[in-house]
C-alpha cells in the first residue's frame, strides 16, 4: 500500500479563521509533523490550496502556509472546494502508485471532505486524521469525523502516524 500526505487549505487567511475544536494554529502543528513524517519515510506530501477564479488578484493570505512547503512536494492549487477537480492531481498520485490518501487541512467539511469524497470515488482509499482538521463548528466537524468519515475510509490521529 502506497501512502501519499494530502493537505488542504492551509493558508494564512484560513488558518486564522476562528475553528473548532482545533485552533488553526495547532491544526497547522499537527500537520506539518505528519508532513515531516511522510517526508522521512520517502512518503508524497500533497500541499493543496484555493484560488479564487476570475479575480485579478488573490485575497491577502492566499498563499500556503510559511515554512510548510518542501522541496519535492506536489503543489496543487484548486478553484473549486476539492483538490481533484480540473488540477491533475489524480494523475499525479497514479503515476507515484499511490492507493491511500492521508488527509488533513482545513477546513473539516469544506475541502477536506470533499477531497475525500472525491478520492474515494476516484478509487483512492481515504483516511481522515481528525485532530489534523478543523471546522467552522465543533459540532459539525464532530459530524463528520464521527459519522461522515467512517463511510468512506478510516478516521486516525496524528498519534497514530508517529
Amino acid at each position: 500500500m502506497a501512502s501519499a500526505l494530502i493537505l488542504v487549505d492551509l493558508m494564512p487567511r484560513i488558518v486564522a479563521l476562528p475553528l473548532a475544536p482545533h485552533s488553526g494554529e495547532e491544526v497547522l502543528a499537527r500537520c506539518r509533523e505528519l508532513a515531516e513524517l511522510f517526508r522521512a519515510a520517502g512518503r508524497p506530501v500533497v500541499l493543496v490550496r484555493a484560488e479564487r477564479p476570475g479575480v485579478a488578484e488573490q485575497p491577502p493570505g492566499s498563499g500556503f502556509a510559511p515554512g510548510l512547503a518542501r522541496e519535492g512536494d506536489l503543489l496543487v492549487v484548486k478553484r473549486t472546494v476539492g483538490a481533484f477537480h480540473g488540477t491533475g492531481l489524480d494523475e499525479r498520485l497514479r503515476a507515484l502508485g499511490v492507493d491511500t490518501l492521508v488527509l488533513g487541512g482545513l477546513v473539516t467539511t469544506m475541502g477536506v471532505e470533499s477531497t475525500g469524497r472525491a478520492a474515494s470515488d476516484h478509487g483512492y482509499e481515504p483516511e481522515f486524521v481528525a485532530d489534523a482538521m478543523s471546522g467552522f463548528a465543533e459540532d459539525e466537524h464532530r459530524l463528520a469525523v464521527e459519522r461522515t468519515f467512517p463511510r468512506f475510509g478510516k478516521v486516525r490521529h496524528t498519534v497514530d502516524y508517529r
